[in-house]
């Protein structure tokens, strides 16, 4: 999978991470965030560096000291609404897989550049066959580069926008 970006769901403004297949049907796995792993993940496609470690950082800092690499995330099961990943860790004592969210598996994946993957039956039962954009139905794509830019200023105007308010329930 390729990471495309961070979006904004409209009108409820909720934060989207947005998944590709690199082959096949090149599908989209849209999957619900919080804002805050939104931010996350969108400091760290842009490569801003925070004058402290965020929770990432200090996740990456914390697997380099100890020896670990993260080899890949998968996004492995989605359940009653809810996405379920792991993040697999390669230690001198072996791969570990860690349960976690697909937000922070893919905040941290960002971080170190280890590849995403999503199983089948999560594609087969949430992912969707989309155009980049209309200057796709001629069959000439459109460059990742060009629809993560969007995506991103979207986001960034949301960041602009949003309230503490908005994320009380």
């Amino acid at each position: 999978m390729e990471l495309v970006g961070v979006r904004v769901e409209l009108p409820s403004n909720t934060p989207i991470v947005l998944l590709r297949e690199t082959t096949g049907g090149r599908r989209v796995l849209p999957i619900f965030i919080g804002g805050p792993e939104a931010t996350a993940i969108a400091f760290a496609l842009d490569g801003v560096e925070t004058p402290r470690p965020m929770t990432h950082d200090l996740l990456k800092n914390v697997l380099a000291e100890l020896g670990a690499t993260v080899e890949r995330i998968v996004v492995t099961e989605l359940s009653e609404g809810t996405f379920y990943a792991e993040i697999h860790l390669a230690t001198p004592s072996g791969v570990h897989r860690i349960s976690s969210r697909p937000s922070d598996a893919i905040a941290l994946a960002v971080r170190v550049t280890a590849p995403i993957y999503a199983e089948e039956a999560v594609l087969d039962e949430a992912a969707q066959t989309v155009a980049d954009d209309e200057d796709a139905q001629d069959g000439a794509e459109v460059p990742a580069e060009e629809v993560s830019d969007e995506v991103v200023e979207q986001f960034r105007e949301f960041i602009d926008n949003v309230n503490p308010e908005d994320f009380a329930s």
